[in-house]
């Protein structure tokens, strides 16, 4: 039993570590709500929107289920009645047409809504091996796409009644799953699968379902209103707040667009500086530099930054980063900064905004299709590494979930040696917090980003070059697993020479001490000095 204290808020780095270090094993249940725990929203809304133009509910229903999603706070019969009205609206159709329409709004409208930070929770959980439920009252064509999107292998969640040819007969299989009903299938879950509640997690933001916070020794109310607050407040529960999905909506879009429009008048002030000096590079650098900064100030960016001073230990270099959303490659030029130019694949050069940007900064486009034609973009980036010009890439080639490295292609590796230039892994931990994969609107937030040293390929060969790229990838792997708070650590791309460290890394290194030296370290409330690095789109 918890008792009255006051509340306090819990950071996600605090909540993932806290669940890391709690016992392995699947006698402790992670249980996680639907709408507006794991899902920014109420997805009720959105399968409500879709019956409603298929012309499958009345007005009645459509604002009765819209209002519902607005206040978030129902009775018991309140409810029933309405998600008896959405099963109604679907009687007589096959089950399979309604498993295939909820996995199309998830893809078109939910995946993108999704708290990254509680998908780095689940996956916590899912590392300790805990047994986790996605417990909602929503539907199953709501519930089950997310359950499987995330990896959570158990849900309890309303279910339509069936016939035997598989139609859906207009009723909701009983009990219905609310307040207490949900709390009663939790308990007989975890009575049938021996899960200990009193060592478990129960995630929600609820009034409904403040009866299961009670029933297990670790609540977490999850961006709580009403009545849940109210109770986390008076039982001192610890609380999550994450609003990284907040911007989805129309602000968001508008500040990203007034990101995206600055094109305009930032090259034209490029333009201008370039003709003013005479010097094409100096008005390229002027619009790399402050094109990028005013993209993320606008979306609300936050870059925090370990190891900056190793962007400009060495220069021209191959920087290298992870590919997790359409921004990451803002988000490594803004750090970057000047005097580099970038690859991408043939498709994007019509691209109205990318291929523009790739045609002010001289990029090279590969079509990967045609073996012959990508050796000779790549010969273009190579002459571009030896005239000073350093290289932004993404090894991996595609984005990739944020958790998630994929292999890694030789192509960046065999640039870096061919000019003889250093590469600089660049890792960003969790670009989900701004964007989903594929999503063209910046959400408020912000990013963590390593930067390690150079690292020199003087000493790599043909018959070495797949271990070294292994290693550099296994940075990464490592990296993100154990994020760095302050010095970062040692790795094996960095062990090669007879001292430990490449014989071309060393005077970069040097150089970064010295330049970290100048700089004022940042001081916390305790009076620790820092290397982080916290800005607002800007590094």
């Amino acid at each position: 039993m918890t008792s009255a204290s006051e509340p306090r808020e819990l950071r996600l780095p605090g909540s993932v570590a806290e669940v890391r270090a709690s016992p392995r094993g699947p006698h402790i249940g992670a249980f996680f709500d639907l709408d507006g725990t794991l899902v920014a929203g109420f997805t009720g809304v959105i399968l409500t929107q879709e019956q409603f133009r298929s012309r499958q509910l009345g007005v009645g229903d459509f604002f009765g289920m819209i209002q519902a999603g607005l206040n978030h706070k129902l009775g018991r019969r309140e409810f029933e009645n309405l998600i008896t009205a959405a099963s109604k609206a679907m009687r007589g159709r096959p089950l399979s047409d309604l498993d295939e329409l909820g996995e199309r709004l998830f893809v078109q409208k939910i995946q993108s809504r999704i708290y990254p930070e509680m998908h780095e929770l689940v996956r916590a959980h899912l590392e300790r091996e805990h047994t986790v439920v996605l417990s909602s009252s929503a539907l199953t064509i709501q519930v089950e796409p997310v359950a499987r999107f995330l990896g959570i292998p158990n849900t309890l969640t309303n279910e339509f009644e069936v016939d035997d040819d598989g139609l859906v007969t207009g009723a909701i299989v009983r009990p219905i799953l609310w307040g207490p009903g949900k709390a009663n299938a939790v308990q007989k879950f975890a009575a049938e699968h021996d899960i200990d509640l009193k060592d478990s997690y129960f995630y929600a933001d609820g009034d409904e379902d403040v009866s299961l916070m009670y029933l297990v020794g670790h609540p977490r109310p999850t961006n709580p209103e009403g009545k849940m607050a109210a109770v986390a407040r008076q039982r001192g529960w610890p609380i999550l707040k994450f609003s990284s999905r907040a911007g989805s909506g129309v602000s968001g879009a508008l500040r990203t667009l007034a990101g995206v429009g600055s094109m305009v008048p930032i090259a034209t002030g490029a333009l201008g500086w370039g003709l003013l000096t005479r010097n094409r590079r100096r008005g390229v650098n002027f619009f790399t530099t402050n094109w990028t900064q005013t993209v993320l100030a606008a979306a609300g960016v936050e870059l925090n930054v370990v190891g900056e001073e190793n962007l400009t230990a060495q220069r021209p270099a191959v920087f290298l980063f992870n590919h997790r959303n359409n921004f990451d490659p803002v988000i490594t030029s803004a750090l970057v900064r000047d005097n580099f130019t970038s690859v991408a694949k043939k498709e994007l050069e019509n691209d109205p905004v990318v291929g523009t940007l790739g045609k002010i900064i001289d990029a090279v486009f590969i079509d990967r299709e045609d073996p012959k034609a990508a050796v000779e973009s790549l010969r273009k980036i190579e002459e571009a590494a030896r005239n000073g010009l350093s290289i932004v890439i993404a090894p991996e080639g595609t984005r990739l979930d944020t958790n998630e490295v994929g292999p890694f292609k030789k192509g960046p590796f065999r640039i870096a040696m061919a000019a003889q230039v250093p590469v600089v892994p660049v890792i960003i931990r969790n670009a989900e917090v701004i964007a989903s994969r594929d999503s063209s609107v910046m959400n408020p937030g912000t990013v963590d980003v390593a930067v390690f040293p150079p690292i020199s390929v003087a000493d790599w060969t043909a018959e070495n070059i797949n271990d070294r790229i292994a290693e550099v990838r296994q940075l990464y792997l490592d990296t993100l697993k154990n994020w760095p708070t302050g010095e970062l650590p040692s790795a094996a791309p960095y062990r090669h020479a007879s001292d430990g460290q490449p014989a071309k890394t060393r005077p970069a290194r040097k150089a970064a001490k010295k330049a970290a030296g100048k700089k004022a370290t940042k001081t916390d409330g305790d009076g620790d000095s820092s290397s982080t690095k916290n800005v607002r789109g800007r590094p």
